[in-house]
């Protein structure tokens, strides 16, 4: 879940998502615990910098290609920043606070007492680039659009307690909920800003390469499918003095390159080609960035904290294929992964194990279920898996007492139990099937990692194949559910809430483009998401959202993998940046808090790490 629009005093605010406060009050800016870091008058985020330069080029970039300009539906690839540089929302969040929002497009936000409603008042001076005022009007065609067949499912999930959208007058507009639910007015403040009378003109469905028009910071400048794309600063951006953009999006252009290979990329990330990289490879990051360039402080490297929770990364299985509908298989195939080894021999030990569909954060289960996750948990205990009820068992290790060898043996004896015979060819085989199977990946520096897992897996008699295909068919197997086993990572914010539909629930299952990727279809999920969702406090959030991690772990749907709780980065030595450090970020966002400078430098400042 990400936050919303609304300052209310502390007070008040707690009130109003605990469905007690009865007035209707404006505010700047709204969070879901009631506290607020900025208040109305604030100037900047902490997070940016007075001594930020206007000016200069940002050349990034990006893989495979991009084939329509409209970010917000199915089918297609969009370029890379499109819809952050373009298209506004009517809330932008803070990111040195875990769940607060401060109003973006909306001047205020008010949100009913009862909790059924909330009303947000535009800016009268927001413009979208084409000179034209932003309206309630196109508020409220957003909102259907994007609630329509037209767009991408994942909004008619997030969205789907909004009852309806009602323009009040030319800035104002009041969403109206079928329900209670603390977190819509934060969600409804997430929305996009779509511009009514360009799609009008363009069906909002079309998906080419039609240049929209948006009310960001930027406009599209020039782009060569495939090759390039540039964002030219709007130089009458209506939001630059806002308090909520001071100090971002310094760049006068920021060009996008693409490649079509990681390993490729990199080295024309060394050799000047574009200016910064976000490094997920391990392997790379220890062997690859370093150089004269590197001495020299040209390039510099770096490795940023951060307070993320770290989601669930893993080879999961589609739960759509008959071969995984036996949990014994699904824990069979999670025992020959020995990660250890991975982490020593491929990793260069810089991770640490996936453990929970929260990893990294608070909302991550342990131990037994605390009384009131029982409470939760009990009244579906019959739909219920019983390891649910045990403690939380860690990801199978081969670290001693623990081996390969011992955790290969436990699971030969599962495939066993579920019917799985050793065949003359060496396979595993039941009802004559021989027991083959396919991981997807999106890019070949997973390759290094597959084999060694393909070769315990075939000490079992399991034939595993992994193929890496071009991202625009990636993103086309996993819409559309076709795949196997594909690598994937269930991110999660501080404040899970409806986007858990999205990924868990039965009706996000059959619905191309959802992130239920594994195809649960459990009556007992179900209902702690809703529990999630319809959260009165954090703590029973926070109780929710550990009991479904027992469930989900419980089901073994997925091969848990691995996460850092820092990101690495390298940039050329002309960027600057501020020197306050946010909590909760992702590297690219605070990108947008940094500029170009003269590269004179030896050094950046010291990072100021703010406490949680």
């Amino acid at each position: 879940m990400v936050g919303l629009t609304q300052y209310l005093v502390a007070l008040l605010s707690l009130l109003v998502g605990l469905g007690m406060a009865s007035p209707l009050q404006a505010a700047h800016g709204i969070s879901l615990d009631g506290q607020l870091k900025y208040a109305a008058d604030f100037q900047r985020f902490a997070y940016t910098s007075e001594k930020a330069v206007p000016g200069g080029t940002l050349t990034l970039h990006a893989l495979g290609t991009f084939d329509k300009m409209n970010p917000y539906t199915l089918k297609g690839t969009h370029p890379d920043l499109l819809a952050g540089l373009l298209f506004e929302t009517l809330t932008v969040h803070s990111l040195d606070e875990p769940f607060a929002q401060y109003g973006l497009l909306a001047k205020d936000i008010q949100v009913a007492g009862d909790g059924l409603s909330v009303l947000f008042e535009l800016h009268a001076h927001a413009r979208f680039s084409d000179g034209t005022p932003v309206t309630a009007e196109d508020v409220a065609y957003s909102f259907t659009v994007l609630n329509s067949d037209k767009a991408h499912p994942l909004y008619q999930s997030y969205w789907q307690d909004v009852q309806k959208v009602v323009v009040l007058d030319k800035h104002k507009v009041r969403f109206e909920f079928k329900q209670k639910n603390r977190e819509l007015p934060m969600i409804t403040g997430e929305m996009p800003v779509l511009n009514r009378a360009f799609y009008s003109k363009h069906p909002f469905e079309k998906g080419d390469l039609t240049v929209p028009v948006g009310s960001g910071p930027y406009v599209v400048e020039s782009f060569d499918p495939g090759k390039t794309i540039t964002y030219r600063r709007n130089p009458d951006y209506w939001g630059k003095d806002l308090p909520v953009r001071r100090g971002q999006y310094n760049y006068e252009r920021v060009v996008v390159k693409y490649f079509k290979d990681p390993v490729v990329a990199l080295e024309g990330f060394k050799a000047g080609e574009f200016d910064f990289i976000f490094e997920n490879n391990s392997k790379q990051w220890a062997r690859d960035y370093v150089g004269e360039k590197f001495e020299q402080g040209r390039i510099r490297k770096e490795e940023l904290p951060h307070k993320q929770g770290a989601g669930m990364q893993g080879w999961l299985f589609n739960m759509r294929r008959p071969l995984f509908q036996d949990k014994r298989v699904r824990q069979a195939l999670t025992l020959a992964l020995d990660f250890e080894w991975s982490n020593e021999n491929l990793f260069h030990n810089q991770y640490r194990r996936s453990d929970s569909y929260f990893s990294n954060s608070e909302m991550a289960a342990r131990g037994l279920p605390s009384p009131a996750e029982l409470a939760l948990l009990e009244p579906l205990r019959a739909q219920l898996d019983p390891e649910v009820f045990a403690e939380v068992q860690a990801p199978p290790s081969t670290a001693a007492p623990g081996s390969v060898r011992a955790n290969l043996r436990r699971a030969a004896e599962l495939l066993k139990e579920a019917g799985w015979q050793l065949a003359s060819d060496g396979l595993l085989a039941k009802g004559g099937q021989p027991f083959k199977v396919e991981i997807l990946l999106a890019s070949p520096a997973f390759e290094r990692v597959m084999a060694p897992y393909a070769a315990n897996l075939k000490k079992l008699g399991v034939e595993l194949s992994y193929r890496t295909v071009d991202l625009s068919l990636y993103q086309r197997r996993l819409d559309s559910f076709d795949f196997d086993m594909v690598v994937h990572t269930f991110a999660q914010s501080q404040s899970p809430g409806n986007e858990q539909r999205d990924m868990w629930h039965s009706a996000s299952a059959d619905i191309q483009g959802s992130r239920n990727l594994i195809g649960l279809k459990n009556p007992a999920i179900d209902a702690l998401v809703e529990k999630i969702i319809y959260a009165e406090s954090r703590q029973a959030l926070v109780t929710a959202c550990r009991a479904l991690d027992r469930v989900l772990l419980a089901g073994h749907y997925l091969v848990p993998n691995w996460y850092l709780n820092y990101y690495r980065v390298a940039y050329w030595h002309h960027l600057q940046r501020p020197e306050q450090l946010p909590l909760y970020y992702q590297p690219e966002s605070w990108l947008f808090t940094w500029w170009i400078g003269d590269g004179t430098r030896a050094a950046q400042p010291s990072l100021k790490k703010v406490a949680p």
